[in-house]
């Protein structure tokens, strides 16, 4: 085990900290079917770690959907919210290791799509003090997978995006990642990630140790 740690942890949240994938493909069913249109789980998995924006004109197009980007996204975030205030559903570990982050004064920060107000809505059952920065899909010009979020990321936080390690579920959110010169770990959920990394796809963060991390990063990404 190395005894090295990362600069920070910059971290996903949607199918990576927490398991809200399918609350957003429900409610993109719930939308399209109240338009008249047609949607499938093909249609969904290609949002997964999107822009909203990037998302709601596809719904637009594929969905059948005739309302405005803003509206889309609106509908949606209020769908998820309401979801994730009922119940969060964190993916497995992912809780577990940002606690020992934490504990080992490791810096954390929150690099998604999602807006704040879902954000919020996860931050706020952490205990106090777990992200040091959130970086929002409404808070950066350009979303996921451009370079924009882990760049302000890691600018806010002060460090070296080199010597940082991302945890994504996304094609575009590992694009984002390393693009913006993050190492990053693909953790497996809904989309596979098999075609888009050369380096190791965990299945969830179960077990894994803030020490873990760099030594996970050895085979190229």
């Amino acid at each position: 085990m190395s005894d090295r740690l990362p600069a920070a942890v910059l971290w996903d949240m949607d199918g990576t900290l927490v398991d809200t994938e399918p609350y957003w493909i429900a409610c993109e069913f719930a939308l399209v079917a109240r338009h008249g249109g047609t949607w499938s789980t093909e249609h969904a998995h290609a949002l997964v770690g999107n822009d909203l924006h990037t998302s709601a004109r596809y719904i637009q197009e594929h969905g059948g959907v005739p309302l405005p980007p803003e509206e889309i996204i609106d509908i949606l975030l209020d769908g998820v919210v309401e979801r994730v205030r009922a119940d969060v559903p964190w993916r497995p570990g992912a809780r577990e290791l940002l606690r020992d982050l934490v504990a080992l004064g490791v810096p954390n920060a929150l690099v998604t799509m999602s807006y704040r107000r879902l954000a919020a809505t996860v931050v706020d059952v952490l205990p106090e003090g777990s992200f040091a920065v959130q970086v929002t899909g409404d808070q950066v010009a350009h979303g996921k997978p451009h370079p924009d979020p882990y760049e302000t990321a890691a600018r806010r936080l002060g460090v070296d995006p080199g010597e940082c390690v991302a945890i994504e579920d996304s094609p575009s959110g590992l694009a984002s990642a390393r693009a913006a010169g993050v190492p990053v770990l693909a953790v497996q959920h809904l989309v596979d990630l098999t075609r888009h990394t050369t380096g190791p796809v965990l299945s969830t963060l179960e077990g894994v140790s803030p020490y873990d991390l760099l030594p996970l990063l050895v085979a190229p990404l």
